[in-house]
């Protein structure tokens, strides 16, 4: 049986995700042990699947405890999600690593036409120092593919920073400031800027860092420090090789291989693809020879055009079917 390949996925119209999906579905299901398990504790029989709502979500949380992987492969990369040492941290073993490139850059310059034209710059400083970042890796290729000498990271360089927006700004040079949000914050905090030419993108994270600001507060605040008129945002996760992508206000679109669906909170198999709020689950084609449909632990909202909004996670009751904390 054909395999979904890269070529189909990242060309695909929106109308075809579905057929793509079920392919897809059945391809996981037959070279994925993990997921064949759960998918057979549930007593589901692959054939009986019609739809992409009748498809089995994998909690994410297997990505910590089981090697969620399609047959036996040494993964080019291995993406690892942050954490404490007394925590167990998702691990996403990644068979190809062009999949992975070819997905961020195809999702990127859907939305914002070619890397090439920006000078691209990562203030990224808790990524940084780990050593496992998807993250890290996708501005990092991209700074590459952008061929300009100016894009690059920095850690705490908030000066160094200052006077290179400051210079790109003035030869009217398009940038892409993307960094998690403390980061953006803490450098805002010591600078006024009137970006014109840049997009601000904030990845979230603020990981006791600092105090915990509601999405507003922090655009709000970005907007009056850095002068720009929308605060732009990525939607990503270790165990995804694709990116949602919000222009403004927390509003998400997805790249036609990439869909958003909603659980109930308290019966994880009553899924929507309609509107309203739930828990999210996430469809990822790009997510070829690892699982393509994961049960995540975010909050979210789909809008009537079909964007969606992340507003917050479920805390650990939550994960026994009990109440959701929004932040």
């Amino acid at each position: 049986m054909q395999v979904v390949s890269p070529e189909h996925i990242f060309s695909l119209q929106p109308d075809g995700l579905e057929a793509a999906a079920l392919e897809l579905f059945r391809y996981q299901y037959r070279e994925n042990d993990i997921y064949r398990a759960y998918t057979d504790a549930l007593h589901i029989n692959p054939a009986g699947v019609k739809s992409i709502l009748e498809i089995p979500y994998l909690p994410i949380q297997f990505f910590k405890t089981h090697r969620v992987a399609c047959g036996d492969f040494e993964p080019e990369l291995i993406f690892e999600s942050s954490g404490t040492t007394q925590t167990v941290n998702s691990k996403h073993l990644v068979k190809d690593a062009a999949v992975y490139t070819q997905s961020f850059m195809t999702a990127f310059e859907q939305f914002y036409g070619p890397v090439k034209d920006y000078v691209v710059v990562g203030l990224l400083p808790s990524y940084l120092e780990r050593q496992h970042s998807s993250l890290v890796r996708m501005v990092q290729e991209m700074a590459v593919r952008s061929g300009r000498e100016e894009s690059g990271f920095y850690l705490y360089e908030h000066d160094k920073l200052f006077h290179q927006l400051q210079a790109l700004e003035a030869r009217q040079q398009k940038v892409l400031l993307i960094g998690v949000t403390f980061g953006l914050l803490d450098f805002a905090e010591k600078y006024t800027m009137q970006l014109q030419h840049t997009i601000v993108m904030e990845t979230g994270g603020m990981k006791g860092r600092r105090e915990e600001w509601t999405r507003e507060e922090v655009h709000a605040f970005l907007k009056e420090r850095l002068g720009v008129k929308e605060v732009h945002a990525e939607y990503g996760m270790t165990e995804l090789l694709s990116q949602a992508y919000s222009k403004g206000h927390g509003f998400f679109e997805t790249p036609a291989w990439m869909k958003i669906l909603l659980r109930d909170e308290n019966d994880p198999f009553q899924l929507t693809a309609g509107k309203g709020a739930g828990v999210m689950n996430v469809i990822d084609l790009a997510n070829i020879y690892s699982c393509a449909f994961i049960a995540t632990e975010d909050i979210g909202k789909i809008h009537a055009d079909g964007r969606f909004e992340v507003l917050g996670r479920l805390d650990n009751s939550a994960l026994r079917g009990c109440s959701l904390m929004v932040s």
